[in-house]
């Protein structure tokens, strides 16, 4: 086993010393007032009036301590105790520079005070210098790093130790314990403060990320889920055409070759067209898709949806202008079913037991969907599990209305209750220009 010999020990102390001057000589990069993130006027302003207020109370009442009790001259006093007040200002943004100053103005003072022997005085601090000298270990331990607070409170114990044992005329009475326990206390208060905050504002901007990838994600899941749907009619077309042009040559006499030849050409195309979609379908399919297969939905389904929302406690009405089912085309359709389910869901989700009303209309080759609830009864339970939505409420419809080239208007109502109100074309392929979402 290696002895340590007296030049290890001092090599030892010499790293330990120069490990303590660098944090103690290397401040944080932030130079942020305190409070100065505040949304608030009056929370920023708050330290600079605490240290005015501090101001006003410390140096009166240092000066006649230093007067009174140590027999100094008013201009010496009043040097000591504006010097060590007046950091306090810059603690407010650069602490770890008012703390030199102010450790400095302590040592001094303790020395200056050390050669007058009125025992009525505390030494070698006064108590204003013990209340100013605290209050800037807290903006400090506020502000710097968890090394730099603990360098600053072993230099705190150092210059009391040394200042009350080595040279100095005079003992150090409770004043000495004191600072150094109070330090010690103020110091772990303010880490702890800053470490609480950084945690909060960390988490804080995690939830914002976090927010942001869920919408996102949301968005992305609600256009594979409109794809999905759409493979339905879309393949419903395509295989019509596939069956029109292979049997058009056996339907129709006297078709040239020529013409013959191209219907073929059609009707392969059509099957390549189909074969790509199922591909397709398979890459945008989940898990939990995997079993869709029922047909999809469209206005001649809204009754049986509006009875259903009915059993689960929410009154409403439909109302389908005449022969408009028979209008509106199969995507048109289902993007307007889809809309007034999810519409309905949120009334059960949110205004359980409210009266709604769903209409549907059409204006010249717009197709009108409102769907409007009353505000809810007062002391109503959610009934959010008695209904099925697509589980991404403003989203898929906003999707939904772009898949047309349509138009969504949402918000509350002056009575308390809500109002959807969509404009899909009856013919979204007569519509230029890019989808939308742009108010009703």
């Amino acid at each position: 086993m290696k002895t340590l010999t007296t030049a290890d020990a001092r090599g030892f102390a010499m790293r330990q010393l120069r490990t303590l001057r660098h944090h103690l000589t290397t401040p944080s990069d932030d130079h942020t007032p305190l409070l100065g993130d505040s949304r608030r006027p009056w929370v920023r302003r708050l330290p600079y009036i605490v240290v005015v207020i501090l101001q006003a109370v410390l140096i009166p009442t240092g000066i006649a301590n230093l007067v009174n009790f140590y027999g100094l001259v008013l201009p010496v006093a009043a040097a000591l105790t504006v010097s060590q007040t007046i950091p306090l200002f810059l603690a407010i943004t650069r602490p770890l520079a008012a703390w030199w100053i102010s450790a400095a103005t302590l040592v001094t003072t303790a020395a200056i005070t050390a050669r007058h022997h009125q025992v009525e005085g505390s030494w070698p601090w006064t108590a204003p210098m013990v209340l100013s000298y605290l209050f800037l270990l807290l903006a400090l331990g506020l502000r710097e790093r968890r090394a730099t607070v603990i360098a600053v409170w072993v230099a705190t114990f150092l210059l009391t130790v040394l200042t009350t044992t080595l040279g100095l005329p005079r003992a150090g009475d409770g004043t000495t314990v004191l600072l150094i326990a109070l330090s010690g206390a103020v110091l772990l208060l303010g880490w702890a403060v800053r470490d609480r905050t950084v945690a909060r504002r960390l988490l804080t901007e995690q939830e914002q990320i976090s927010e942001v990838e869920r919408e996102r994600r949301t968005l992305l899941e609600e256009r594979a889920r409109i794809a999905r749907e759409l493979h339905d009619v879309v393949a419903h077309h395509m295989s019509v055409i596939a069956v029109q042009a292979a049997s058009a040559p056996y339907r129709i006499e006297g078709v040239p070759a020529a013409a013959a030849e191209e219907f073929t050409a059609i009707a392969g195309t059509a099957r390549e067209s189909l074969a790509e979609m199922r591909r397709l379908l398979g890459v945008l399919r989940s898990e939990e898709s995997a079993g869709e297969t029922a047909p999809q939905p469209g206005v001649g389904q809204l009754a049986q949806l509006v009875e259903t929302v009915g059993r689960a406690g929410v009154p409403a009405e439909l109302t389908v202008d005449e022969g408009l089912t028979e209008r509106v085309p199969q995507a048109v359709g289902l993007s307007a079913y889809r809309i007034v389910q999810e519409a309905l869901a949120n009334v059960v989700r949110h205004a359980p037991g409210a009266r709604t009303w769903v209409s549907l209309s059409a204006d010249g080759p717009e197709l009108r969907l409102t769907v409007v609830n009353a505000a809810p009864p007062q002391r109503t339970e959610s009934l959010e599990a008695s209904v099925e939505g697509t589980g991404h409420g403003l989203v898929g419809m906003r999707e939904r209305v772009r898949l047309v080239d349509g138009r969504l208007d949402t918000g509350p109502l002056p009575d308390g209750g809500f109002k959807v109100a969509a404009v899909l074309p009856l013919d979204p392929s007569d519509r230029p220009g890019t989808p939308g979402e742009k108010p009703a």
